[in-house]
């Protein structure tokens, strides 16, 4: 399990009031109105292909005030106050985008990009914007949902969505692990000792690979607890955000799948994705 507890209760499913009216106004809500979509011209093509139809383009947001925590200067150690706030706010984010693809009732939600950015009202007030979009199978069996009934999450291409279908599994869930470690300072004796010499760092090493490996285990532990067989697509991305340049937040990230049942695989006569390069300059 992860360390860190999901938001839960109204405050992880809240939909501001102008969302009703938006996604009421997409085709997963009213056949007679469109569909919005972040794919391209190509990835809307091999979305139909794969028998999926773009419902709605749906979002998630949480502006997140990110508390203040003093690490000790010489030891390697997690800030655990910092690490809940970015865990929690991402998490606040991609429980608001699956509800507006719930409320349109989709199977799942594709290309899922997650980000964070700043405004001008502090340097500690952070928002965390989770966006997809929300697609359903043609065949409306339902089939291809999470474990748990809900829509699917997944950072994929329509492209790796495609292959993904066509080897027989499916997204569950787009899973995150986090930590946000102080590497220790070293001395001023530790830098003198080791000026114009080739050596290991191993305070160093010792903290990032620490770090590291707890952002990977909570986002195996995230996998686990959806249901899933595997993790696809897995990435490790270090920033400092704006805590200084010794505390660090690892971000692991992968899209957890599982396996389909004979009978929901594509049929082998489903066209396959093909590569095309240009010569124009």
């Amino acid at each position: 399990m992860p360390l860190f507890a999901k938001p839960s209760g109204a405050s992880a499913t809240w939909e501001p009031q102008a969302a009703d009216g938006r996604l009421a106004q997409t085709a997963g809500a009213d056949p007679a109105w469109v569909f919005t979509s972040d794919l391209s011209v190509s990835e809307y093509v091999l979305l139909g292909e794969a028998g999926f139809e773009p419902l709605g383009f749906v979002v998630g947001s949480s502006i997140y005030h990110v508390g203040l925590q003093v690490g000790r200067w010489s030891q390697n150690q997690e800030l655990q106050v910092l690490t809940q706030a970015m865990y929690s706010a991402r998490e606040l984010a991609m429980a608001r985008m699956r509800a507006e693809a719930d409320h349109l009732g989709a199977d799942g939600i594709v290309g899922v990009l997650l980000r964070m950015q700043m405004y001008a009202w502090g340097q500690d007030v952070l928002e965390f914007v989770a966006t997809g979009t929300a697609v359903k199978a043609m065949a409306g069996t339902g089939a291809h949902r999470a474990p748990d009934g809900r829509a699917f999450t997944s950072d994929l291409s329509a492209q790796d969505f495609f292959r993904l279908l066509a080897a027989g599994a499916v997204p569950v869930a787009f899973v995150l692990g986090t930590c946000v470690y102080h590497i220790a300072h070293q001395s001023v004796m530790q830098t003198i000792r080791q000026a114009g010499q080739n050596q290991e760092m191993v305070q160093f090493t010792q903290g990032v690979y620490e770090a590291r490996e707890l952002a990977l285990v909570r986002m195996q532990a995230e996998a686990h607890e959806a249901k899933s067989s595997g993790i696809v697509g897995v990435t490790v991305a270090v920033a400092n955000h704006v805590w200084g340049a010794h505390a660090t937040e690892f971000l692991a990230t992968g899209t957890a799948i599982r396996r389909l049942s004979e009978e929901h695989r594509l049929p082998e006569t489903s066209p396959k994705p093909t590569f095309t390069l240009g010569l124009d300059r």
